[in-house]
């Protein structure tokens, strides 16, 4: 049993933080595209380049961020993330060109992948069992909230009047939360596997206290034996059979997040709007529409997620959002029903939020050993990123050269393959210790 205590709510916020910052970052740019096509001059191509660019930023983050976490650990290495997040919105502020804006957007793209990998990982290893699947889903719920933040600062900000300096303010006005993310840093603490592993025992153990592990000295205990288990098995080296199964689990549930386009929708969904009819200032409201039902549906998913499990959840997902995706498809295609484009899309992101979106950073967290489980999370996070970019960039040319109905089809077949993937072989993580799970998923 274990206390919920001050020290563990502030940790949680805290590293959840870097959520906030990658959900702002990701879909602040919806709101910009029309004025960067206008003042770049941008092809479909290169509006895709400017969007995506960030996310192969983000793949490069994922990449370093294991290894970084591995380092310095998770504290640490978020430090270097919220320095990152800093640069690129004073540098997307002032961006002289559209190279520069590129430049500058990939380094938030570096933020954003490795607070993707660290902040989960950070609150898993603070986090007692019992709770973990909430504290970490508080990760995904900062994720939407940065999201909301941003639909509605993007449409505060174009009621202003600002002219062609409208989306120099847009995308730079994430510097207030990064900076604030950065100096929080400060006040919380390294976890206490990080500092085992560091045999730094004393420290770890008064972590444990803190977090309000009742048993701290058999949880200390556990920990140790997990880890020199791992020292004598050499797991330090992630590609191995025993980990096929983490492996498999990691990489699928971060490429059909994506395939369900979801954040195509987020980052394009003025223009979607837009193509439907819409005007400009109401496309920005319709926006914000979609990000309180992304928040309200993800508070949903953390409620649920450690009563009735992660895969239950993602089946009920994959299945809700099959069907919605179909219905834009529609929609579309026979341009009928166009003023109920909203209330559907606002249904796929329910589905989407109450099932992947409160799972994916919860589950991929929980699968693998404790001395590889950054490196698992980098993983996980390099699947679900680098899927996004290529959608990213190919949803507007698709959308331009065939017709804005494919792409709407196509997710609602990858979410079909989901369906049948999870219910086949996806184990259920729900209630057990992350060293009881280290053990089941690699029999």
């Amino acid at each position: 049993m274990a206390r919920f205590t001050a020290a563990l709510l502030r940790g949680t916020i805290v590293g959840a933080l870097g959520g906030f910052l990658f959900g702002y970052d990701t879909v602040v740019i919806s709101g910009a595209t029309a004025q960067l096509t206008q003042v770049f001059s941008l092809s479909p191509a290169s509006l895709g380049v400017t969007v995506s660019i960030a996310l192969w930023g983000t793949v490069a983050g994922c990449l370093l961020a294991g290894w970084l976490g591995t380092r310095l650990g998770g504290r640490n290495a978020l430090r270097v993330m919220a320095t990152l997040y800093v640069v690129s919105a004073v540098g997307c502020a002032l961006a002289w060109s559209w190279p520069t804006l590129l430049v500058f957007r990939l380094i938030g793209g570096l933020g954003i992948g490795g607070s993707s990998v660290l902040g989960p990982v950070y609150i898993s290893e603070l986090a007692p069992a019992a709770w973990r699947g909430r504290l970490v889903g508080t990760f995904q719920m900062m994720v939407v909230t940065g999201i909301l933040i941003a639909y509605v600062a993007n449409w505060h900000i174009a009621r202003l009047g600002l002219g062609a300096a409208e989306w120099r303010w847009q995308l730079g006005a994430a510097g207030f939360p990064a900076c604030l993310f950065f100096v929080m840093l400060y006040t919380i603490p390294h976890s206490s596997r990080f500092l085992i592993s560091r045999n730094n025992i004393g420290p770890a153990l008064r972590v444990l206290q803190q977090m309000g592990i009742t048993d701290s000295d058999g949880e200390l205990k556990l920990i140790r034996a997990s880890l020199a288990g791992d020292a004598a098995n050499s797991q330090k080296r992630l590609f191995k059979r025993s980990l096929r199964l983490p492996i498999m689990l990691a990489i699928t549930i971060g490429v059909f997040n994506q395939l369900s386009g979801i954040n195509a929708i987020l980052y394009y969904a003025n223009d979607i709007f837009t193509a439907a009819g819409l005007s400009r200032l109401s496309s920005f409201s319709q926006s914000i529409y979609i990000g309180v039902a992304n928040l309200l549906a993800t508070i949903l998913g953390m409620s649920l997620i450690d009563r009735i499990g992660r895969k239950t959840l993602l089946l009920i997902g994959a299945a809700g959002t099959m069907c919605c995706l179909f219905t834009v498809g529609v929609i579309f295609q026979t341009r009928s029903y166009l003023a109920s484009l909203v209330w559907v899309l606002i249904g796929f992101i329910a589905f989407f939020a109450v099932s992947q979106g409160a799972v994916i950073w919860v589950y991929i967290s929980e699968v693998f050993p404790t001395s590889v489980r950054s490196k698992g999370q980098s993983l996980g996070s390099l699947s679900h990123w680098l899927m996004n970019a290529v959608i990213a960039g190919l949803f507007p040319i698709v959308a331009a050269q065939l017709s804005p109905a494919i792409p709407f089809y196509l997710f609602a077949i990858a979410m079909l393959v989901q369906l049948i993937v999870v219910a086949n072989l996806y184990p259920e993580t729900k209630g057990k210790s992350l060293e009881r799970l280290q053990i089941e998923l690699q029999r």
